[in-house]
């Protein structure tokens, strides 16, 4: 029972350390709607984009197995965005999961940290990303998984 109390105090500590704003919210923060229109528009212009925050492992996870394979992806660093916190609930209100990291492939939520490195365990994640190389190598955007990408054997 001591063991199972201490985690809840640290995670709770640490929680607040990371989203530091949790009590008050920024002046000129982005609306729930332009929330939502932000991360509709950075995942249809991007092949990969990992939803993060910088201390979270399972996030850790999900960019390592992205490095492993050579894709190029675009991080959204939530904890160091200003409007971080409603951006997660948008993220949320998408994909039914306020859990970080929020990985998107081909302007699918493919899932978190543990999903992606079964979807590569299983050889499954490779194929997404190739579907996508096509859209964003004609499309040119930054952070797309086209350009760089070189599936490993």
């Amino acid at each position: 029972m001591f063991f199972h109390a201490g985690c809840l105090r640290s995670l709770l500590w640490t929680g607040c350390r990371r989203m530091g704003n949790l009590t008050s919210s920024h002046p000129r923060g982005l609306s729930s709607t332009a929330c939502l229109q932000y991360v509709q528009d950075v995942v249809s212009q991007n092949c990969v984009v990992i939803f993060s925050k910088t201390t979270c492992p399972y996030c850790k996870m999900a960019k390592n197995v992205f490095n492993e394979i050579g894709a190029t992806y675009k991080v959204i660093e939530l904890d160091e965005h200003n409007d971080g916190r409603s951006l997660q609930e948008a993220l949320a209100q998408m994909t039914g999961a306020r859990t970080v990291p929020r990985v998107f492939v081909n302007g699918h939520c493919i899932g978190g940290g543990s999903d992606t490195k079964q979807l590569h365990q299983q050889g499954k994640l490779v194929p997404l990303i190739e579907q996508c190389a096509s859209c964003c190598a004609a499309t040119g955007s930054e952070g797309s998984g086209a350009r760089q990408f070189e599936a490993a054997k």
